[in-house]
């Protein structure tokens, strides 16, 4: 076993007893309920703070992915399952190969559904997760942690600076000194209502910095047309609902025709309006996506 870690005089700010909780087992839980939101409030203002930084880590996530880089979540517990989360979730949502937003936890698939005790702990598998995913100069690893000092992330942050990979750190308290990242994103939520549950409001905060960091980064790659995923993956009968709408709602087609477009494009909704805004058929509409945004083929003259 290795040496135990030695425990602060003070507690970091997020494992601090919050100065309205003392009382919080004496409330109704619709009071509870009400404490509970003020504090998400709480977490989207801590969001605020760090906007800059996580503009930052989504234009370098951005850069790496048309690069042909990759975008590599590391964390435990709560944090590792939010990293989870988010990469599981771009596939779907932005057609993007699962090769491109990939995410490990502490434990392994094991620790997606229960807790895996000890394996925040262990910063040599943290190294040695990188080294598995071959992280390099093109690439971008974020580590995710609440308190900041997880072992295993700081051994994957610290092995990916040793492999030239960009590196992102998503944290709520301030990490020591000794921690070198090229963009912090520090979102100081605080002590918790349940002293040191940062699945709550520290949970809350990292959420909306992941959604905020792919979606950008994926905005600035064309994902995105008019507030629509244009490369949505139309898996299933919902997913194809959606597609035929958003093609009739942005070519002003009728159901019918644009159900019609959507087949002669092999069921991709931006080669379906590229089509449209060109008059070209299905190659030559792909070709002119290689260099060209829905924007600029919409003022194309056919």
């Amino acid at each position: 076993m290795g040496r135990p870690r030695s425990i602060p005089l003070a507690p970091p700010p997020t494992e601090r007893l919050h100065p309205r909780a003392d009382d919080l087992d004496l409330l109704s839980i619709e009071a509870v309920v009400h404490r509970l939101h003020q504090e998400d409030l709480a977490a989207v203002r801590a969001v605020r703070v760090a906007l800059p930084s996580v503009a930052e880590a989504a234009r370098a996530v951005a850069d790496a992915l048309r690069a042909g880089g990759r975008l590599l979540y590391v964390g435990a517990g709560t944090s590792g399952r939010l990293g989870v989360l988010d990469a599981s979730e771009c596939p779907p949502t932005f057609g993007t190969s699962p090769s491109q937003v990939q995410a490990v936890i502490a434990g392994g698939r094991r620790a997606l559904t229960q807790a895996v005790e000890g394996a925040e702990d262990d910063k040599a598998a943290g190294a040695q997760a990188v080294r598995r995913f071959r992280a390099g100069p093109r690439d971008v690893v974020c580590g995710i942690s609440a308190s900041a000092s997880t072992p295993y992330v700081l051994g994957a942050l610290a092995e990916a600076r040793r492999r030239k990979a960009r590196t992102v750190f998503v944290c709520c308290n301030p990490p020591g000194p000794r921690t070198k990242v090229d963009i912090l994103i520090l979102a100081p939520t605080g002590p918790e209502l349940v002293a040191g549950s940062t699945r709550l409001k520290a949970g809350t905060a990292t959420k909306l910095i992941l959604n905020a960091l792919t979606t950008a980064a994926f905005v600035a790659l064309g994902k995105v047309y008019r507030g629509r995923m244009v490369d949505v993956q139309p898996a299933n009968a919902k997913l194809r609902t959606r597609a035929v709408r958003m093609v009739a709602e942005l070519t002003e087609l009728p159901l019918a025709r644009a159900r019609k477009l959507l087949g002669s494009a092999g069921g991709s909704v931006k080669v379906a309006l590229a089509m449209h805004f060109t008059g070209l058929g299905r190659e030559e509409a792909q070709e002119r996506l290689q260099g060209s945004s829905l924007r600029e083929l919409r003022k194309t003259p056919r």
